[in-house]
């Protein structure tokens, strides 16, 4: 019932059109401290590392991955994204997961970078994050 349940609420997820490049939350009927041991599990397995998190908050940021474009060391000029998750426990047994997914573009020259944001309102990085939470719970 739990797996058809999700299904439904996923594909009303992804019916809904994205507007707006704000955070794709999703509640979990588990535990707090469980959904962050599994979201900590599932970043590190889809390859995404750690730049800083904080669980007494409930906030995880990604380090940034790139998109497109080319790094050479000293010169990169890329386009990239970082993920900022927030793990909220939202009773005893239920856990609300929002992920936020920030666009720039970087560039380096001699180490130094320069990042301008960048507007994108798809959201199925942060979609495909929560269904694989949900998979490993």
């Amino acid at each position: 019932m739990t797996h058809v349940l999700r299904a439904v609420i996923l594909a009303l997820l992804l019916a809904v059109p994205a507007t707006a490049a704000g955070p794709v939350e999703f509640t979990f009927n588990a535990p707090v401290d469980t959904v962050w041991d599994k979201t900590m599990a599932v970043l590190k397995v889809l390859g995404w590392d750690i730049d800083r998190s904080d669980r007494g908050i409930g906030i995880i940021v990604t380090e940034s991955r790139r998109l497109d474009g080319d790094n050479f060391g000293v010169y990169e000029k890329a386009l990239r994204h970082r993920l900022q998750l927030n793990v909220r426990k939202a009773s005893d047994a239920r856990t609300i997961v929002a992920i936020e997914r920030s666009v720039f573009k970087r560039e380096r020259i001699l180490f130094v970078d320069k990042d301008e944001p960048i507007d994108d309102p798809r959201t199925e990085v942060q979609k495909s994050i929560l269904d694989a939470i949900g998979k490993s719970l």
